[in-house]
C-alpha cells in the first residue's frame, strides 16, 4: 500500500510539472497573462507587449518582442521555452 501511495504522488508530480510547463501564445495572451506566466515580465511591460502587437499586428517571430521598450534578448532568453507564436 505504501508503495502504491509513492507511486501515486510520482505519477502527480510529473503532471503537474507539465501543465507548469504550459507554453504562452505571445499573439493572443492578454496583459495579465503574460505578467503572471513570463519572468521579468511585470504588468507594465506586459501591457506594452500587448499594445505593440495591436499597433504592429502579430510578432511573426519570439525575438520581435525586443521592439517593445523593455523587452531585450536577455528576457527573451530567460522565456523562450514558455513562449510561442501560432
Amino acid at each position: 500500500m505504501k508503495a502504491l501511495k509513492s507511486f501515486f504522488f510520482i505519477v502527480l508530480f510529473s503532471f503537474s510539472s507539465l501543465l507548469y510547463a504550459a507554453q504562452v501564445n505571445i499573439n493572443t495572451a492578454d496583459a495579465e497573462t503574460l505578467s503572471s506566466e513570463l519572468t521579468g515580465i511585470g504588468q507594465s511591460k506586459a501591457e506594452a507587449i500587448v499594445a505593440y502587437r495591436e499597433q504592429h499586428g502579430p510578432y511573426r517571430q519570439i525575438e520581435d518582442l525586443t521592439n517593445v521598450k523593455g523587452i531585450g534578448m536577455a528576457t527573451i532568453d530567460k522565456n523562450k521555452s514558455r513562449m510561442k507564436l501560432e
